[in-house]
């Protein structure tokens, strides 16, 4: 009876311990999530109070500072490399060095900065790449103006890293309505020469003097200012309208499903053509 009596007192102890470790276990995690919100928290309000003045808010670059968030040749950076361009700075290009914010809080910065990126966001594919890569060469025609991994037309934008953060629909949205939000300075041209001849393209490089024109056959025309008698803006895309038309709900989803992948942190170790820096056409 005395053997029976200690087992029966021992279990409720055992049960109490074990439900005391649970409650532990679970304040220890909730601890470690608000300690993580906050440290999100802060490094969000170093970047808007230190970095965004230059790069902006949405770090896609600002009157002073490059895209940091979709530029391949940052995106291709790893964690340390960027710590430490924080850290020391980049005299060249007038960025100051952050080394006084201290290791952690540079750590920090980078974990921000690769959610703006849209590292990790673990958004599912609403198609099949495969066969978004072979519309997108093939029938839908976009790598005749676009290029990805090196491959493609140099007309308008490297679409390598394009959709790095962006969700599906606004890929989508962005195909069928090229228009949407377009700031007219990025879009088509149009100049009439004073012999009447008419040009349309993308500006790739401007001044007070000179004017340079690309064509949608590629072909690159240097104008003198002083020979135009007209230049226009057209505040439209020079990317067809009608994508809703002539591909399937499907092959949209294919296509977009490509544009996701491709852009993925592990693709961007491929060769990229840096033309994205170009006018978004």
């Amino acid at each position: 009876m005395t053997l029976r009596r200690t087992k029966r007192s021992v279990l409720p102890a055992i049960d109490s311990m074990a439900f005391a470790l649970v409650g532990l276990l679970v304040i220890a995690s909730a601890a470690l999530s608000a300690q993580e919100s906050a440290s999100q928290i802060e490094a969000k309000a170093s970047f808007d109070n230190i970095c965004a003045s230059c790069h902006g808010l949405d770090a896609r670059g600002g009157e002073r500072g490059p895209d940091i968030a979709s530029r391949p040749e940052v995106l291709r950076k790893t964690d340390a490399q960027l710590a430490e361009i924080l850290k020391s700075g980049k005299t060249a290009t007038g960025m100051p060095a952050f080394s006084f914010l201290g290791q952690a809080r540079l750590t920090e910065l980078v974990a921000y900065l690769r959610t703006l990126q849209g590292r990790g966001a673990g958004v599912p594919f609403p198609g099949d790449p495969t066969q978004g890569k072979n519309l997108f060469f093939g029938k839908a025609k976009c790598a005749e103006c676009h290029m990805i991994g090196g491959q493609g037309g140099f007309f308008a934008r490297d679409l390598s890293t394009y959709a790095a953060r962006l969700g599906a629909q606004q890929v989508g949205d962005k195909i069928v309505n090229p228009d949407k939000d377009l700031d007219p300075r990025r879009g088509q041209v149009t100049v009439v020469l004073r012999d009447s001849r008419t040009i349309s393209g993308a500006v790739r490089n401007e001044d007070n003097f000179s004017l340079q024109l690309q064509t949608p056959d590629g072909a690159f025309h240097l104008l003198n200012k002083s020979d135009l008698r007209s230049q226009t803006y057209v505040g439209k895309s020079a990317m067809p309208a009608d994508f809703g038309a002539v591909l399937s709900p499907a092959e949209l989803k294919d296509i977009v499903s490509y544009l996701l992948r491709t852009s993925e942190p592990q693709q961007t170790n491929k060769p990229i053509n840096n033309s994205e820096d170009r006018d978004d056409n």
